[in-house]
């Protein structure tokens, strides 16, 4: 795909949306952080659903700690993997509380080091808490920027290189958004829906005629 299409699909989506946010509820980093720690191999949905009851009981470090492994299960439980994300949740708090005075740090390598917290949901708290140019690449971003052609990597971290290479300055904020809810809504895995895509007569995916 060249510059000037990618350019076109980037305008396109963000006419569509000026403003794209993240689905996932918080209203501090700390909150971003345990919610995208609960969503690996979950549904923003269901991740919400547990936080909504969650957070009016216990929204810091300190008070999540308090609540325990056990406690912080009874919550969680309809989230998968949740015995796993329980024990992450209160040992990432104790790191907090012991390294970093209970606050979210703002440096990659910090956050990489909590348990549970990889490259990607450290690029979504860097991005959506703190205002980073970074592009987080899940199963969503992955299928579309390969699909489309707009950046093609066997691997996230090959999708990931790619755009930080090809999208503009400019767009970089928002990018992570906008190609998220594109793959949620509209490329989606199974069928695409490309009869109702914006960005359909700049997509080169080979399937799309067929659909």
């Amino acid at each position: 795909m060249n510059k000037q299409k990618r350019l076109q699909i980037l305008e396109r989506l963000r006419e569509n949306n000026p403003n794209p946010q993240t689905e996932l509820n918080w209203s501090t980093p700390f909150e971003l952080l345990i919610a995208v720690l609960l969503s690996a191999q979950a549904t923003d949905v269901s991740v919400n659903k547990a936080t909504d009851k969650l957070y009016p009981v216990a929204n810091t470090p300190q008070g999540l700690f308090d609540l325990g492994v056990d406690g912080v299960k009874h919550y969680i439980k309809t989230i998968g993997l949740f015995n796993s994300k329980a024990e992450n949740v209160i040992k990432t708090c104790r790191i907090l509380l012991d390294k970093h005075n209970g606050e979210v740090p703002e440096d990659r390598a910090a956050l990489e080091a909590l348990p549970g917290v990889g490259r990607k949901t450290a690029n979504v708290v860097l991005n959506t808490a703190f205002g980073w140019p970074t592009i987080a690449v899940d199963t969503h971003i992955f299928r579309v920027s390969n699909r489309t052609k707009f950046a093609i990597g066997k691997n996230v971290d090959q999708v990931e290189e790619k755009l930080l290479k090809v999208v503009p300055k400019e767009f970089k904020l928002d990018v992570h958004h906008w190609l998220i809810l594109h793959g949620r809504y509209t490329c989606v895995a199974r069928k695409p829906r490309c009869g109702s895509c914006i960005i359909e007569d700049l997509c080169e995916f080979d399937g799309k005629q067929d659909l």
